[in-house]
C-alpha cells in the first residue's frame, strides 16, 4: 500500500520551527518516518529557504540551522519536476506553484493552514487539509 504524498506549505513549515506545540510541529516530526511523503520542487525548496531566512529571528535558527532543515527535508523528499503550469488557478497567483506541484507529484493531499486560498484544488483532484487533519487522517493525532 502506498503511504500518502502530500505537499507541505511554507506556512506549515514556518509554524513548526516556531512553536513545538501543536501539529505543525507534529507533523514535521513526521518527516521521513514513513507515513507519508512530502513532494519537492526547486520553487518550493527556494521559497522554503527564502522565508526561513526572514524568520529568523521568529524560529530562532541560525542560518546553518536552516540549511540543516532545507538539506534535511531535500534529502527524504521527492523531487518533481513540474513541466505544466496552470496559471492562474487559485485566488493567491503565489500558491500556484503549491498547485502545479502537487499535480505534477500525483499528491492526494496540501497541507497548509490557508485552507481558504486553495479552495479550487479540488477541481484537481486534491484535498486541502491543516497539519491537524491530515495528522487525524493518517492515525498519529488525537
Amino acid at each position: 500500500m502506498r503511504v500518502p504524498r502530500i505537499v507541505l506549505d511554507t506556512n506549515v513549515l514556518v509554524s513548526g520551527l516556531r512553536s513545538r506545540r501543536g501539529a505543525s510541529f507534529r507533523l514535521l516530526s513526521e518527516v521521513g518516518r514513513g507515513g507519508f511523503e512530502i513532494a519537492l520542487s526547486v520553487p518550493l525548496v527556494l521559497e522554503y529557504e527564502d522565508v526561513l531566512l526572514r524568520q529568523r529571528k521568529a524560529t530562532g535558527l541560525s542560518t546553518a540551522d536552516i540549511d540543516a532543515t532545507v538539506n534535511y527535508l531535500c534529502s527524504v523528499g521527492i523531487l518533481q519536476r513540474v513541466f505544466y503550469l496552470w496559471r492562474p488557478q487559485l485566488a493567491d497567483p503565489g500558491d500556484d506553484f503549491v498547485l502545479e506541484l502537487a499535480v505534477a507529484a500525483s499528491c492526494g493531499t496540501i497541507v497548509t493552514h490557508n485552507i481558504r486560498d486553495f479552495q479550487d484544488a479540488a477541481r484537481f483532484g486534491i484535498r486541502v487539509m491543516t497539519p491537524g487533519v491530515f495528522l487525524r487522517q493518517i492515525g498519529v493525532f488525537p
